[in-house]
């Protein structure tokens, strides 16, 4: 079983404690409310968002004390926990199991919190594994336990056992986006396009209006660089500036594209006239968008697009 923490790394002369003495005695700047924090946190729940010091900020001046929280309260004090631990608030830490283990003593979840605490934080991490494979092994549908795993190769740049776990993982849980975009990204980084491209594929299946997934699959098919892939990329970045007219990625991905197969040796010249035309058309849509945004940046985009011409 994990090492719970130590006494010493909780006693009120600790670091940890005297940096919250130290906030206790920051200057307030604009006061915030209880109901305006409990909105905020529960904002930045919805939107999977990290801003741990002003959680901690917001838990110790706002919500600590209050007693109407209603059940509300523990999706709060686990939201804190997690913030504990991205500051390495060892007191806060402590303060927010005590809280949860009181009142769900047998909770699995409040477990794997224990062992992101005291054993993850601390980088043991195959002792850490070990908890979470028996864990999974009681609750086969514990999506969270899986990821804490994988978070942990990730640490560890374990490339061959992150890809393995991934991928076993997304045969249970197909429909999180997530993953597969991390997958995507552990291929990108092992080189391994085409693998890269078939994760994306995946995603745009789930979700064809996403503009985002779209320019993705295009960059990956430009990066493969081959005659085919150019003409793939040519048209998801079609596609994403197609369902976001804005999207300058694109734009610039899809002038990019263009030009360099106007530029093929081998294409014909009926094709070669086409790209020429698409790639112009992107050259305006750029120039417009700086031209409706920043227009001190606009000499340096038009020297930029006269280079890329000649």
């Amino acid at each position: 079983m994990p090492t719970e923490i130590s006494q010493s790394e909780t006693d009120p002369s600790s670091s940890s404690s005297s940096l919250r003495q130290q906030r206790q005695h920051q200057p307030a700047g604009r006061r915030i409310g209880f109901d305006e924090a409990r909105e905020i946190l529960q904002k930045w729940r919805e939107e999977n968002a990290r801003c741990p010091e002003k959680v901690r900020d917001l838990w110790i001046h706002c919500l600590s004390k209050c007693k109407s929280l209603g059940d509300e309260r523990w999706l709060i004090v686990e939201q804190v926990a997690m913030a504990g631990m991205d500051l390495h608030d060892t007191s806060l830490i402590k303060e927010c199991l005590s809280i949860l283990e009181s009142k769900f003593p047998k909770s699995s979840r409040v477990r794997r919190l224990k062992v992101m605490a005291n054993v993850e934080m601390r980088e043991r991490y195959e002792e850490a594994l070990k908890t979470y494979d028996a864990m999974i092994k009681k609750d086969e549908a514990n999506s969270i336990l899986y990821k804490r795993k994988i978070a942990i190769l990730i640490a560890q740049k374990r490339t061959p056992e992150i890809i393995k776990e991934l991928s076993e993982y997304l045969k249970k849980f197909m429909n999180d986006t997530e993953a597969w975009l991390e997958l995507c990204d552990v291929y990108i980084q092992d080189q391994a396009y085409s693998k890269a491209a078939f994760c994306m594929e995946e995603l745009i299946i789930t979700n064809p209006h996403n503009h985002l997934y779209h320019q993705r699959f295009a960059e990956i098919q430009y990066t493969i660089g081959t005659t085919e892939s150019l003409e793939l990329a040519r048209s998801y970045f079609a596609q994403a500036v197609k369902l976001n007219p804005s999207n300058l990625r694109a734009l610039y991905g899809l002038q990019l594209t263009a030009y360099t197969l106007s530029n093929q040796p081998r294409t014909v010249s009926q094709k070669k006239k086409e790209n020429a035309k698409i790639s112009a058309w992107a050259t305006t849509q750029i120039t417009k968008l700086y031209q409706e945004s920043n227009e001190k940046s606009l000499p340096v985009v038009e020297s930029m697009m006269a280079n890329l011409q000649l």
